[in-house]
């Protein structure tokens, strides 16, 4: 049996009071058919999902479109930072850091349960190739770049300091370093959140749809054929305006905008994460350390009870649907850390997961290097003879600045007066919170469980109580998806009727972070979750079989480890 829509699940939903379910499958692809558009975005990642809601918040009338799910590609791969951008002072990208501590401030107050501040400590040693003293001149212009509005100023940290914070690293050759401050992020919660807010704002968007040619009428593009992947169904979207969000995915559409061209507008740059239980390493804060191996800067994160590990940087032809981290990936960020952390003596046994995702650069930011890492993160839009206008380069902070630029764009393709979105002030879905740590406080009181309760808080800020409350109506939705970790079952019926969850791989790579954090990479919890989306997705026995079948596939797509370099 094939998928059905949702409509199963918003009838056995009792009223989630003011927070509608999202609208059946079926209507909006009648909508998408039936209906002419002043923009079609192509791509669900976070830059097309920001540009839909800006564009929406407009006036305009919005559509969108992916051919997996909402940030399935770079957007849930990231380090799950928004940041300021420290290491590009190193490259004089002032500009970029600039603009990018003022998007971290905002993102700060705009969805403060899924943005906020981490301290990050950069110990400092004989002979490294930041010293001291140029290390706290950085810090301290990077300070200036954000106003001196950053969540703390830089503090120096001599070397007992140092070691008093982290007493885990190397002291061999410690002489002292510095605490800044940054910020922290669920990569695909922050795109999804920008994708229902364009929803719930009267755009259309669809996720598992792809465009399979552009509808082109006297040499301009005036829509896309679009085939939905869940039910087999070709339909026409008919719009004034096309934008290509895609990232790495970008030429893809370039080459169906012009075929037989040979279109490479963006060069990819592979980043490899690991996750280790963090009690393996004991890191307090984050801590940002230049590899011995090379001297690049990398990343240790703390993730709840894991420890991030990241990232390497290396250009790639690698296609995007199957970029995979490498053994030689995992040993170098393995290598690197044990070099801090000598006790910790991280082996390849260690890894809970390993996850790659491909920057999208933009191929004019290299001007005239190979090195990825000091490629310019700056992005750019182009459009093209038919009108379709691309996107590339950029960064997870700067979304919405990008999105801001798109839809600028679009505006004057489409000759009509420049208005200005109200995301700068408006807060994304959940984001509605006075107070966090009241928040939290009101959760633990009322969920009992200290993990559940900040996890749903950090998952659905504001929206929290209402999906606890599903556990109210059935009590077996309290249960645990996998054991030792704070997702429940509830959390699945959710994702089905109000965060446009159609497949296991949905719910447990992008609106949970279950398989990042389990051994098995969310196996054993699919079987937990297809029991609940089951029967509000209208799967038989033998369709259910077969969604498992196809998350096992997924899992192994994206988190097998390659045994060659990529």
């Amino acid at each position: 049996m094939r998928v059905r829509s949702e409509s199963v699940a918003l009838r056995q939903l009792s009223a989630e009071g003011d927070i509608p379910p999202t609208k059946p499958r079926s209507e909006r692809l009648k909508a998408l058919a039936t209906e002419e558009f002043d923009l079609l975005i192509i791509g669900g990642g976070v830059t097309g999902a920001g540009s839909a809601r800006d564009a929406v918040l407009r006036g305009l009338k919005v559509a969108l479109v992916e051919r997996e799910d909402f940030a399935s590609g770079t957007s849930s791969r990231s380090s799950r930072l928004i940041h300021g951008g420290l290491r590009y002072l190193e490259h004089g990208h002032l500009g970029l850091v600039f603009e990018s501590s003022i998007e971290r401030r905002r993102l700060l107050q705009l969805a403060p349960h899924l943005v906020r501040p981490l301290a990050f400590v950069w110990p400092v040693y004989a002979g490294a190739r930041v010293p001291r003293w140029k290390l706290n001149a950085g810090l301290m212009l990077y300070d200036a770049l954000s106003l001196f509005r950053n969540v703390k100023g830089y503090q120096r940290l001599n070397r007992e300091q140092l070691h008093q914070s982290e007493p885990g690293l190397r002291t061999d050759g410690l002489k002292g370093g510095a605490r800044y401050y940054d910020a922290a992020t669920d990569d695909a919660r922050l795109t999804l959140a920008n994708a229902l807010g364009a929803s719930e704002s009267g755009a259309v968007v669809l996720n598992h749809a792809s465009v399979q040619r552009l509808d082109v009428v006297d040499g301009k593009a005036r829509g896309a054929i679009v085939v939905d992947h869940l039910t087999g169904q070709q339909l026409t979207v008919r719009a004034r305006a096309i934008v290509n969000a895609t990232g790495p995915w970008s030429d893809e559409i370039r080459k169906l905008d012009a075929p037989g061209g040979n279109a490479h507008a963006v060069r990819g740059s592979k980043g490899v994460h690991v996750a280790v239980p963090r009690k393996r390493l004991g890191n307090h804060d984050a801590l940002t350390l230049l590899s011995p191996k090379d001297g690049r800067v990398m990343f240790v994160l703390p993730a709840d009870d894991f420890t991030i590990i990241g990232t390497t940087e290396t250009s790639t032809r690698a296609h995007p649907a199957e970029v995979r981290a490498s053994e030689t990936d995992v040993a170098y960020l393995l290598e690197s850390a044990n070099a801090f952390f000598p006790e910790a003596h991280l082996t390849r046994e260690d890894v809970v997961s390993a996850w790659a995702g491909i920057r999208p650069l933009s191929a004019s930011g290299y001007h005239g290097t190979t090195d990825a890492g000091s490629a310019s993160r700056e992005h750019h839009i182009d459009l093209s003879p038919t009108g379709v206008l691309a996107i590339s380069g950029g960064k997870l902070t700067t979304y919405r600045v990008m999105a801001r630029d798109v839809v600028d764009a679009v505006e004057k393709h489409l000759g009509q007066p420049r208005r200005k979105a109200p995301t700068e002030s408006l807060p994304l879905p959940g984001g509605d919170i006075p107070d966090l740590n009241a928040e939290l406080a009101a959760a633990r009181d009322v969920v009992g469980d200290a993990a559940t309760a900040t996890h749903l808080v950090r998952a659905y800020g504001s929206r929290w109580r209402r999906v606890w409350a599903l556990t109210r109506e059935d009590a077996s939705l309290a249960r645990p998806l996998a054991p030792g970790l704070p997702y429940r079952a509830a959390e699945a019926v959710w994702g089905v009727t109000h965060e446009l969850v159609h497949t296991l791989s949905d719910l447990l790579i992008r609106r949970l972070k279950v398989a990042f954090e389990t051994r098995d990479l969310g196996r054993g919890a699919a079987q937990v979750a297809a029991e609940v989306m089951a029967p509000r997705l209208g799967w038989d026995e033998a369709e259910t079989r077969r969604q498992l079948d196809t998350y096992a596939s997924d899992a192994l797509r994206i988190f097998g480890i390659d045994s060659a370099e990529s």
